[in-house]
Protein backbone atom coordinates (compact mmCIF):
# COMPACT_ATOMS: atom_id res chain seq x y z
CA UNK A 1 0.00 0.00 0.00
CA UNK A 2 2.80 2.43 0.92
CA UNK A 3 4.66 1.52 -2.30
CA UNK A 4 1.55 2.27 -4.34
CA UNK A 5 1.12 5.62 -2.59
CA UNK A 6 4.78 6.48 -3.20
CA UNK A 7 4.46 5.62 -6.91
CA UNK A 8 1.31 7.73 -7.22
CA UNK A 9 3.04 10.70 -5.60
CA UNK A 10 6.04 10.32 -7.92
CA UNK A 11 3.82 10.12 -11.01
CA UNK A 12 2.00 13.29 -9.90
CA UNK A 13 5.31 15.12 -9.41
CA UNK A 14 6.61 14.02 -12.79
CA UNK A 15 3.43 15.14 -14.52
CA UNK A 16 3.68 18.55 -12.90
CA UNK A 17 7.32 18.87 -13.90
CA UNK A 18 6.60 17.89 -17.50
CA UNK A 19 3.86 20.50 -17.61
CA UNK A 20 6.30 23.12 -16.38
CA UNK A 21 4.31 23.24 -13.15
CA UNK A 22 5.06 23.27 -9.48
CA UNK A 23 3.50 24.39 -6.23
CA UNK A 24 3.67 28.09 -7.07
CA UNK A 25 2.38 27.52 -10.61
CA UNK A 26 -0.70 25.89 -9.15
CA UNK A 27 -1.06 28.51 -6.42
CA UNK A 28 -1.12 31.44 -8.86
CA UNK A 29 -2.74 29.65 -11.80
CA UNK A 30 -5.97 31.69 -11.76
CA UNK A 31 -4.13 34.94 -11.26
CA UNK A 32 -1.84 34.23 -14.21
CA UNK A 33 -4.85 33.46 -16.38
CA UNK A 34 -5.91 37.07 -15.83
CA UNK A 35 -4.35 38.66 -18.93
CA UNK A 36 -3.22 42.00 -17.40
CA UNK A 37 -1.04 40.02 -14.97
CA UNK A 38 -0.11 36.81 -16.76
CA UNK A 39 3.10 34.87 -16.16
CA UNK A 40 5.28 37.95 -16.66
CA UNK A 41 3.28 39.99 -14.19
CA UNK A 42 3.47 37.17 -11.67
CA UNK A 43 7.24 37.14 -12.04
CA UNK A 44 7.33 40.89 -11.42
CA UNK A 45 5.21 40.52 -8.29
CA UNK A 46 7.63 37.94 -6.93
CA UNK A 47 10.46 40.46 -7.30
CA UNK A 48 8.69 43.36 -5.59
CA UNK A 49 8.62 44.52 -1.98
CA UNK A 50 5.90 46.49 -0.23
CA UNK A 51 5.57 48.10 3.18
CA UNK A 52 2.22 48.17 4.97
CA UNK A 53 2.05 50.74 7.77
CA UNK A 54 -0.74 49.98 10.22
CA UNK A 55 -1.99 46.45 10.76
CA UNK A 56 -5.52 47.19 11.86
CA UNK A 57 -8.63 46.79 9.73
CA UNK A 58 -7.19 48.05 6.43
CA UNK A 59 -3.74 46.63 7.02
CA UNK A 60 -4.89 43.07 7.64
CA UNK A 61 -6.88 43.02 4.39
CA UNK A 62 -3.97 44.56 2.50
CA UNK A 63 -1.46 42.08 3.91
CA UNK A 64 -3.75 39.17 3.10
CA UNK A 65 -4.07 40.31 -0.54
CA UNK A 66 -0.35 41.02 -1.00
CA UNK A 67 0.77 37.70 0.49
CA UNK A 68 -1.80 35.63 -1.36
CA UNK A 69 -0.95 37.41 -4.62
CA UNK A 70 2.70 36.41 -4.27
CA UNK A 71 4.41 39.76 -3.70
CA UNK A 72 8.00 38.80 -2.93
CA UNK A 73 8.43 40.70 0.32
CA UNK A 74 5.84 42.19 2.65
CA UNK A 75 7.06 44.39 5.49
CA UNK A 76 4.47 45.28 8.15
CA UNK A 77 4.79 47.96 10.83
CA UNK A 78 2.42 48.60 13.73
CA UNK A 79 2.70 49.73 17.36
CA UNK A 80 -0.47 48.14 18.76
CA UNK A 81 -1.63 44.80 20.17
CA UNK A 82 -4.75 42.74 19.50
CA UNK A 83 -7.88 43.48 21.56
CA UNK A 84 -11.34 41.92 21.38
CA UNK A 85 -12.77 45.10 19.82
CA UNK A 86 -10.54 44.44 16.80
CA UNK A 87 -12.04 41.06 15.94
CA UNK A 88 -15.17 42.43 14.25
CA UNK A 89 -13.17 43.72 11.27
CA UNK A 90 -9.44 42.90 11.55
CA UNK A 91 -9.45 39.68 9.60
CA UNK A 92 -6.11 38.09 10.52
CA UNK A 93 -6.73 37.99 14.28
CA UNK A 94 -8.68 35.65 16.53
CA UNK A 95 -9.79 35.34 20.14
CA UNK A 96 -6.56 33.67 21.21
CA UNK A 97 -4.52 36.59 19.85
CA UNK A 98 -6.68 39.01 21.86
CA UNK A 99 -6.49 36.89 25.01
CA UNK A 100 -2.68 36.84 24.76
CA UNK A 101 -2.50 40.58 23.87
CA UNK A 102 -0.17 39.72 21.00
CA UNK A 103 1.31 42.57 18.97
CA UNK A 104 -0.68 42.83 15.76
CA UNK A 105 2.38 42.36 13.54
CA UNK A 106 3.40 39.23 15.45
CA UNK A 107 -0.06 37.67 15.18
CA UNK A 108 -0.31 38.66 11.50
CA UNK A 109 3.13 37.27 10.68
CA UNK A 110 2.20 33.90 12.17
CA UNK A 111 -1.02 33.70 10.12
CA UNK A 112 0.49 34.95 6.88
CA UNK A 113 3.43 32.55 6.93
CA UNK A 114 0.95 29.69 7.06
CA UNK A 115 -0.91 31.17 4.10
CA UNK A 116 2.12 31.55 1.81
CA UNK A 117 5.52 30.33 2.97
CA UNK A 118 7.24 31.51 -0.23
CA UNK A 119 6.72 35.20 0.62
CA UNK A 120 9.29 36.95 2.82
CA UNK A 121 7.33 38.53 5.66
CA UNK A 122 8.93 41.05 7.99
CA UNK A 123 7.15 42.20 11.14
CA UNK A 124 8.20 45.50 12.74
CA UNK A 125 6.64 46.10 16.15
CA UNK A 126 7.23 49.82 16.58
CA UNK A 127 5.66 53.25 16.47
CA UNK A 128 6.27 54.80 13.04
CA UNK A 129 8.04 58.13 13.53
CA UNK A 130 10.22 60.58 11.59
CA UNK A 131 13.17 58.81 13.20
CA UNK A 132 12.51 55.35 11.73
CA UNK A 133 10.44 55.99 8.60
CA UNK A 134 13.45 55.99 6.25
CA UNK A 135 14.51 52.58 7.53
CA UNK A 136 11.00 51.20 7.04
CA UNK A 137 10.91 52.44 3.44
CA UNK A 138 14.39 51.16 2.59
CA UNK A 139 14.27 48.69 -0.28
CA UNK A 140 10.51 48.78 -0.90
CA UNK A 141 8.76 49.55 -4.18
CA UNK A 142 5.42 50.67 -2.77
CA UNK A 143 3.88 51.81 0.53
CA UNK A 144 0.35 50.85 1.55
CA UNK A 145 -1.56 52.94 4.07
CA UNK A 146 -3.25 50.89 6.78
CA UNK A 147 -3.21 53.69 9.37
CA UNK A 148 -6.09 55.27 11.24
CA UNK A 149 -4.88 58.87 11.63
CA UNK A 150 -3.69 61.72 9.42
CA UNK A 151 -0.63 62.45 11.52
CA UNK A 152 0.90 59.17 10.36
CA UNK A 153 -0.58 59.45 6.85
CA UNK A 154 1.11 62.80 6.30
CA UNK A 155 4.36 61.28 7.56
CA UNK A 156 4.01 58.46 5.01
CA UNK A 157 3.07 60.94 2.29
CA UNK A 158 6.06 63.18 2.93
CA UNK A 159 8.51 60.31 3.31
CA UNK A 160 7.31 58.63 0.13
CA UNK A 161 7.61 61.81 -1.91
CA UNK A 162 11.03 62.57 -0.43
CA UNK A 163 12.25 59.09 -1.41
CA UNK A 164 10.35 58.76 -4.71
CA UNK A 165 8.17 55.83 -3.59
CA UNK A 166 4.48 55.51 -4.57
CA UNK A 167 1.96 55.62 -1.74
CA UNK A 168 -1.51 54.01 -1.79
CA UNK A 169 -3.80 55.90 0.57
CA UNK A 170 -6.89 54.44 2.21
CA UNK A 171 -9.21 55.42 5.02
CA UNK A 172 -12.50 54.15 6.42
CA UNK A 173 -14.89 55.28 9.15
CA UNK A 174 -18.57 54.49 9.68
CA UNK A 175 -19.77 53.28 6.29
CA UNK A 176 -17.58 55.69 4.31
CA UNK A 177 -14.15 55.24 2.81
CA UNK A 178 -11.61 56.84 0.48
CA UNK A 179 -8.72 55.55 -1.61
CA UNK A 180 -6.13 56.86 -4.08
CA UNK A 181 -2.65 56.12 -5.36
CA UNK A 182 -0.06 58.90 -5.25
CA UNK A 183 3.06 58.58 -7.41
CA UNK A 184 5.92 61.08 -6.97
CA UNK A 185 6.67 62.89 -10.22
CA UNK A 186 3.36 61.79 -11.77
CA UNK A 187 0.53 62.81 -9.45
CA UNK A 188 -0.22 65.38 -6.78
CA UNK A 189 0.31 64.17 -3.23
CA UNK A 190 -2.19 63.54 -0.45
CA UNK A 191 -1.71 67.08 0.90
CA UNK A 192 -2.95 68.52 -2.41
CA UNK A 193 -6.26 66.67 -1.96
CA UNK A 194 -6.52 66.93 1.83
CA UNK A 195 -4.45 69.90 3.04
CA UNK A 196 -5.17 69.51 6.78
CA UNK A 197 -5.66 66.65 9.20
CA UNK A 198 -9.11 67.85 10.26
CA UNK A 199 -11.46 64.85 9.97
CA UNK A 200 -14.34 66.50 11.80
CA UNK A 201 -13.57 64.47 14.93
CA UNK A 202 -14.89 61.24 13.44
CA UNK A 203 -12.86 58.10 14.04
CA UNK A 204 -13.69 54.42 14.27
CA UNK A 205 -13.58 54.79 18.05
CA UNK A 206 -16.10 57.63 18.12
CA UNK A 207 -18.63 56.83 15.36
CA UNK A 208 -17.80 53.17 14.70
CA UNK A 209 -17.08 51.34 11.48
CA UNK A 210 -18.57 48.38 9.62
CA UNK A 211 -16.36 45.68 8.15
CA UNK A 212 -17.68 45.83 4.56
CA UNK A 213 -16.36 49.35 3.95
CA UNK A 214 -12.97 48.30 5.28
CA UNK A 215 -12.83 45.35 2.90
CA UNK A 216 -13.96 47.48 -0.06
CA UNK A 217 -11.46 50.28 0.52
CA UNK A 218 -8.55 47.90 1.16
CA UNK A 219 -9.48 45.91 -1.95
CA UNK A 220 -9.37 49.08 -4.04
CA UNK A 221 -5.98 49.82 -2.52
CA UNK A 222 -4.75 46.30 -3.27
CA UNK A 223 -5.96 46.51 -6.87
CA UNK A 224 -4.05 49.76 -7.45
CA UNK A 225 -1.00 48.20 -5.81
CA UNK A 226 -1.10 45.20 -8.15
CA UNK A 227 -1.50 47.47 -11.19
CA UNK A 228 1.57 49.45 -10.14
CA UNK A 229 3.68 46.42 -9.24
CA UNK A 230 3.09 44.67 -12.58
CA UNK A 231 3.61 47.92 -14.50
CA UNK A 232 0.11 48.43 -15.93
CA UNK A 233 0.23 52.22 -15.89
CA UNK A 234 -2.73 52.72 -18.21
CA UNK A 235 -5.05 50.82 -15.87
CA UNK A 236 -4.22 52.88 -12.79
CA UNK A 237 -6.99 55.07 -11.44
CA UNK A 238 -6.05 58.75 -11.37
CA UNK A 239 -8.78 59.91 -8.99
CA UNK A 240 -9.50 59.96 -5.28
CA UNK A 241 -12.41 57.57 -4.82
CA UNK A 242 -15.00 58.17 -2.10
CA UNK A 243 -17.61 55.52 -1.21
CA UNK A 244 -20.49 55.31 1.25
CA UNK A 245 -21.54 51.67 1.17
CA UNK A 246 -24.52 52.11 3.52
CA UNK A 247 -26.11 55.03 1.67
CA UNK A 248 -25.14 53.75 -1.80
CA UNK A 249 -23.05 56.73 -2.81
CA UNK A 250 -19.84 56.90 -4.82
CA UNK A 251 -17.83 59.87 -5.99
CA UNK A 252 -14.48 60.36 -7.72
CA UNK A 253 -12.45 63.51 -7.28
CA UNK A 254 -10.07 64.03 -10.16
CA UNK A 255 -8.23 66.74 -12.08
CA UNK A 256 -6.55 68.04 -8.92
CA UNK A 257 -3.20 69.57 -9.82
CA UNK A 258 -0.18 69.72 -7.57
CA UNK A 259 -0.40 72.98 -5.63
CA UNK A 260 2.66 75.23 -6.08
CA UNK A 261 2.44 76.05 -2.37
CA UNK A 262 2.07 72.40 -1.30
CA UNK A 263 4.75 71.87 1.37
CA UNK A 264 5.42 68.39 0.01
CA UNK A 265 5.26 68.11 -3.79
CA UNK A 266 5.33 71.90 -4.40
CA UNK A 267 7.88 73.35 -1.99
CA UNK A 268 9.51 70.00 -1.15
CA UNK A 269 9.83 70.90 2.50
CA UNK A 270 8.33 67.62 3.81
CA UNK A 271 7.18 69.08 7.14
CA UNK A 272 6.24 65.74 8.71
CA UNK A 273 9.84 64.56 8.38
CA UNK A 274 11.13 67.68 10.13
CA UNK A 275 8.72 67.28 13.04
CA UNK A 276 10.22 66.31 16.36
CA UNK A 277 9.10 62.95 17.67
CA UNK A 278 6.35 63.54 20.24
CA UNK A 279 6.97 62.04 23.67
CA UNK A 280 3.32 62.42 24.71
CA UNK A 281 0.69 61.60 22.10
CA UNK A 282 -3.08 61.40 22.42
CA UNK A 283 -4.43 58.53 20.32
CA UNK A 284 -7.47 60.09 18.71
CA UNK A 285 -10.76 58.60 19.85
CA UNK A 286 -9.14 55.81 21.83
CA UNK A 287 -9.20 57.30 25.34
CA UNK A 288 -5.47 56.57 25.46
CA UNK A 289 -2.25 58.53 25.84
CA UNK A 290 1.08 57.19 24.56
CA UNK A 291 4.22 58.33 26.38
CA UNK A 292 7.59 57.59 24.79
CA UNK A 293 11.17 58.30 25.76
CA UNK A 294 11.83 55.67 28.41
CA UNK A 295 14.71 53.26 27.98
CA UNK A 296 13.69 49.77 26.80
CA UNK A 297 11.90 47.84 29.53
CA UNK A 298 13.24 44.59 30.94
CA UNK A 299 9.77 43.08 31.07
CA UNK A 300 10.33 40.31 33.60
CA UNK A 301 11.60 42.69 36.28
CA UNK A 302 8.84 45.21 35.52
CA UNK A 303 6.24 42.48 35.78
CA UNK A 304 7.42 41.76 39.34
CA UNK A 305 7.49 45.48 40.10
CA UNK A 306 3.95 46.20 38.88
CA UNK A 307 2.24 43.04 40.15
CA UNK A 308 1.68 44.21 43.78
CA UNK A 309 0.06 47.48 42.63
CA UNK A 310 -2.15 46.06 39.87
CA UNK A 311 -5.67 44.67 40.15
CA UNK A 312 -4.74 42.24 37.39
CA UNK A 313 -1.76 41.81 35.12
CA UNK A 314 -1.04 40.09 31.81
CA UNK A 315 2.35 39.77 30.15
CA UNK A 316 3.97 38.27 27.08
CA UNK A 317 7.45 38.69 25.54
CA UNK A 318 6.40 42.00 23.95
CA UNK A 319 4.41 43.90 26.60
CA UNK A 320 2.90 44.06 30.08
CA UNK A 321 -0.72 45.11 30.56
CA UNK A 322 -1.75 46.09 34.08
CA UNK A 323 -5.23 47.06 35.34
CA UNK A 324 -4.80 49.80 37.93
CA UNK A 325 -6.84 50.42 41.11
CA UNK A 326 -8.24 53.68 39.71
CA UNK A 327 -9.78 51.93 36.70
CA UNK A 328 -7.14 52.93 34.16
CA UNK A 329 -4.81 50.51 32.40
CA UNK A 330 -1.09 50.91 31.81
CA UNK A 331 0.72 49.03 29.05
CA UNK A 332 4.51 48.82 28.97
CA UNK A 333 6.11 47.86 25.65
CA UNK A 334 9.58 46.35 25.46
CA UNK A 335 10.85 49.23 23.28
CA UNK A 336 10.19 51.79 26.06
CA UNK A 337 6.76 53.06 25.04
CA UNK A 338 4.00 53.31 27.63
CA UNK A 339 0.27 53.44 26.90
CA UNK A 340 -2.06 54.86 29.55
CA UNK A 341 -5.61 53.76 28.73
CA UNK A 342 -8.83 55.02 30.25
CA UNK A 343 -8.09 58.74 30.01
CA UNK A 344 -7.71 61.32 27.25
CA UNK A 345 -6.15 63.86 29.64
CA UNK A 346 -2.37 64.13 29.12
CA UNK A 347 -1.90 65.55 32.64
CA UNK A 348 -3.73 62.63 34.23
CA UNK A 349 -1.79 60.20 32.02
CA UNK A 350 1.52 61.76 33.02
CA UNK A 351 0.53 61.53 36.69
CA UNK A 352 -0.19 57.81 36.30
CA UNK A 353 3.05 57.35 34.36
CA UNK A 354 5.10 59.09 37.05
CA UNK A 355 3.42 57.08 39.79
CA UNK A 356 4.00 53.64 38.27
CA UNK A 357 6.93 54.10 35.89
CA UNK A 358 8.85 57.20 36.99
CA UNK A 359 11.83 58.47 35.00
Amino acid sequence: MNDDLSKTTEITRNAAAQAGGGADDERYSRQKLFAPIGAEGQRKLSERAVCIVGMGALGTVLANHMVRAGVGKVRMADRDYVERSNLQRQMLYDEEDAERSLPKVVAAESKLKRINSSVEIEAVFADVTPGNIAQLLDGVDLVLDGTDNFRTRFLLNDACYAHGIPFVYGGAVGSRGMSAIFVPGETPCLRCFIPTADSGGETCDTVGVIAPIVDIVASYQAAEALKYLVGDREARRGTLLSIDVWNNRQHELGSVRARPDCPCCGLREYPALAREAETTLSLCGRDSIQIAGHAPFELESWQRRLAPAARSLKANPYLIRAELPGGERIVLFADGRVLVQGTDDPVRARTIYDRYVGD
